[in-house]
């Protein structure tokens, strides 16, 4: 038989571990092995002198400019003090890798280890220092611009939907309710007064997995993968959105949201116009990740991608928009 191009392979940890060796000059690799296989393959790499983490990019996913953006910002951000992830330069001074994999060429780069945990349910102390952390972050990204895509209704929900049409059908009830849901964003979004909205750079995905928690008094925010151009509310509400989504006690989500405001505006002032529009900036980025399913569907999504999800998708971004009071 003919040799079949892969669409999407796993590349093996132990050879990697090798091969960073001597590519960054790195002591013995005591352990290396598979972190994560998402949008993009994430291996962690234990040395005798301290520990790592190799992204390996997926094919064609990002642009070799679209990460040297990415990495531009990380370095600003951790010479500015703001815990990143950040990179690691190899022995040549170069921190963009190109490995050919079964599919094609792929870039890998490697970072820093973000010491701490994920912690999917923080405390009222953790929601303060998130708050404070992310608004260090917008301190600095505020007014700045990066190489990468821009964030609005259209490129946030109307390119999610008509992605999503193209695996659900239109008379799904729960696209029924996605249409609405884009019209509504739509019409918020327009008549927003932008004089009251601070825009910037912003991460787009800061929910539990992509931040490490240190003795709940450091964060380091990781996985810069969509980070882009938007108003800086979009945050605010995808990391409320998801606070809500995994605190059953909806009382103590209100005191967790209050010292979330209190440690963001210890650091910088929020308009009463960005907060009015932040259960639409987790709604947008929430929906927003149904077409990035749809999108990588053969190689990542598979194994979940079906009604009964977008039935718990939806129904778990409306229970945050009826917590806010808002009908859809």
């Amino acid at each position: 038989m003919n040799h079949i191009p892969a669409l999407s392979s796993i590349l093996c940890p132990e050879h990697l571990a090798t091969w960073a060796e001597t590519k960054y000059g790195l002591s013995t690799c005591a352990q290396t092995g598979i972190l994560k296989t998402g949008i993009n393959h994430n291996y962690s790499i234990q040395t005798t002198n301290g520990n790592y983490v190799l992204r390996v990019y997926f094919k064609d996913w990002k642009t070799e400019e679209e990460i040297a953006e990415e990495l531009k910002l990380l370095h600003y951000l951790n010479e500015n003090n703001v815990g990143v992830s950040y990179p690691i330069k190899d022995l040549e001074q170069q921190y963009i890798q190109q490995i050919e994999a079964p599919e094609g060429l792929r870039f890998a780069v490697l970072f820093s280890y973000a010491e701490g945990e994920n912690i999917k349910n923080p405390s009222e102390k953790v929601c303060r220092l998130l708050g404070k952390s992310m608004a260090e972050m917008h301190r600095l990204t505020a007014h700045k611009s990066i190489g990468r895509k821009s964030y609005t209704s259209d490129t946030l929900v109307a390119w999610a939907y008509d992605t999503a049409l193209s695996f659900f059908p239109e008379s799904n009830p729960e696209m029924h309710y996605f249409k609405r849901a884009k019209e509504l964003i739509h019409e918020r979004f327009t008549s927003a007064d932008a004089t009251k909205l601070r825009s910037g750079i912003v991460h787009l995905d800061l929910w539990y997995d992509n931040m490490a928690v240190q003795n709940e008094d450091r964060i380091t925010f990781f996985d810069f993968d969509n980070t882009g151009n938007g108003w800086l509310f979009l945050d605010i509400g995808y990391s409320l959105m998801l606070i809500f989504k995994n605190e059953p006690d909806k009382e103590l989500f209100k005191r967790k949201m209050a010292a979330f405001y209190e440690g963001y505006e210890s650091i910088t002032g929020i308009s009463e116009e960005e907060k009015e529009l932040v259960p639409f900036g987790g709604l947008a980025i929430w929906l927003h990740y149904t077409g990035i399913h749809v999108q990588r569907f053969n190689d990542f999504t598979n194994h979940f991608l079906s009604n009964d999800f977008l039935k718990f998708w939806i129904h778990t971004v409306n229970e945050w928009m009826k917590y806010n009071r808002i009908s859809i």
